[in-house]
């Protein structure tokens, strides 16, 4: 017998999210996910000074608005062809790394964890102490956690001025110049983070975490205390509820690179990773395009790539069912997030879990919490290769046309920002997000976006209306709708 249900709102999501769900046999067939909202950030861009840009593009979200500022500032610097000094470039690191490490905790603690807390697991064993540790408002791990995100959040006074919406960081670095003593106050909030994910999350030191070599290692290192810490407790669920099947994608994992070096290198290097390829392919930004076949957008004759992108609402469009385009990479589908940073900068247990699981509710979330101890020790290295009294900021001037391109690594995935502009203008600006990509409609083939395939297969029990798997499989990519279409 089948049916059809439509899941929508979510809570706990940032925007509107609409799903709808064929399902037959209590499991899901077929899944169309609709960004139900419409902003018109590419067209208000439209004739703005560029530099005006870095003003609009931080109010796209409040909760990832540094990572829209970063990908911005890269396209200005793009299109007058400069790059920051050394301290600028550590500076705008420190600033995005604050915010993307802030919705990792986030995500776990606020967004993925309470899910657990639902009645519906209330036979199981580990329910009663799961609420205790993260019932919503009230629970005692999601208290501590608020409490150091509040007081993370704190570094960006320092080092940008304020958040959200950071006005610092520009092509030319970041006005933001930190002094010594600032840079000991700063390490000493970035050791005091430190302290919290050791003796909360993962009652472990961060190097032993990111030193494990591989799956074994990790349920090893479970084993021998299943509920020493949140990670472990989350472990004990993964084995209890089957995480590792839940929710596979598409196979293919897209990262630009996370955190540039004055090398050229990356912190964590980008790349295109394939399930079961031995080598990670390049990433070709001329193969990036949008189709906007089911979108309620208008559709050119072919999908286009974001530097000649159209965004233009038809919301009478047949056959439509979001306002989200579909990118895609080479014609592909592709996913994004912690879990393709992880698996194209080489990250051991990542890369083993996904080539035994794929990439599911289970290996995303772990992935999301292993860049959490991989990231804080670069921060502490980032600041202290800080040199005060250097340049943190060059002027930039700013050419009467061209075109650039800006990417960034915002927590939930790979950003692109294109600008063309022309006569001192902006003649065209297009955003490519990571739900852009993770949450993408069918394209004019007809192929699933990556959400959309993850969903297939997902159990629905009999009278949900909201099936509690589809939401840990949504939640697992963590949706930011409001940059979607921004």
């Amino acid at each position: 017998m089948s049916s059809r249900l439509l899941v929508g709102p979510f809570n706990r999501v940032e925007g509107d999210l609409e799903v709808r769900l064929d399902i037959a046999h209590g499991r899901v067939t077929s899944a169309q996910v609709n960004a139900t909202m419409y902003r018109g950030f590419e067209q208000i861009l439209q004739g703005k000074d560029p530099h005006d840009a870095l003003v609009y593009v931080p109010r796209i979200c409040g909760i990832c608005s540094v990572s829209q500022s970063v990908a911005a500032a890269r396209a200005l610097a793009d299109l007058a062809g400069v790059s920051p000094p050394p301290n600028g470039q550590l500076a705008t690191n420190l600033i995005l790394a604050v915010e993307n490490l802030a919705d990792h905790l986030t995500h776990f603690y606020l967004f993925f964890m309470p899910d657990f807390c639902r009645p519906v697991y209330a036979d199981r064993p580990w329910h009663a102490e799961l609420c205790r540790r993260f019932l919503p408002d009230s629970g005692e791990q999601v208290r501590a956690a608020t409490a150091a995100r509040q007081r993370w959040f704190n570094l960006l006074g320092t080092l940008g001025g304020k958040w959200p919406h950071t006005q610092s960081v520009e092509p030319g670095g970041s006005t933001r110049a930190i002094d010594a003593a600032e840079r000991v106050r700063l390490l000493a909030r970035v050791r005091e983070f430190r302290r919290f994910l050791e003796q909360q999350l993962f009652d472990a030191p961060l190097e032993l975490i990111t030193s494990l070599e591989d799956e074994d290692a990790l349920w090893a290192w479970h084993a021998r205390d299943p509920m020493g810490g949140d990670l472990r407790y989350f472990l004990s669920l993964v084995q209890d509820l089957e995480l590792q099947s839940l929710g596979p994608g598409p196979g293919r994992y897209l990262s630009y690179g996370a955190y540039p070096l004055s090398d050229g290198g990356f912190a964590l290097p980008g790349g295109l990773w394939r399930h079961g390829a031995q080598e990670i392919e390049a990433v070709d930004t001329h193969s990036i395009s949008e189709d906007a076949s089911h979108a309620w957008l208008a559709q050119a004759r072919a999908p286009l790539h974001p530097w000649h992108g159209l965004t233009r609402p038809e919301p009478d469009k047949p056959q439509a069912y979001t306002w989200n385009k579909a990118p895609r990479l080479g014609g592909e589908v592709v996913e994004t997030g912690a879990i393709a940073r992880q698996l194209t900068g080489g990250q051991a247990v990542v890369r083993d879990a996904v080539q035994r699981h794929g990439g599911v509710v289970y290996t995303r979330v772990l992935a999301r919490l292993i860049e959490l101890a991989r990231v804080v020790p670069l921060m502490e290295a980032w600041l202290q290769a800080l040199q005060p009294g250097e340049r943190f900021c060059e002027p930039v001037r700013l050419p009467e046309h061209g075109q650039g391109m800006g990417l960034s690594e915002a927590a939930r995935g790979s950003l692109g920002h294109w600008l063309v502009v022309q006569h001192g203008r902006i003649a065209n600006y297009q955003i490519v997000a990571p739900t852009s990509w993770n949450f993408s409609p069918r394209d004019a083939a007809g192929v699933p976006g990556a959400l959309e395939q993850a969903l297939v297969g997902a159990p629905v029990r009999p009278g949900e209306c909201t099936p509690v798997a589809v939401q840990h499989v949504v939640r697992s990519f963590d949706p930011c709708m409001v940059c979607t279409v921004h």
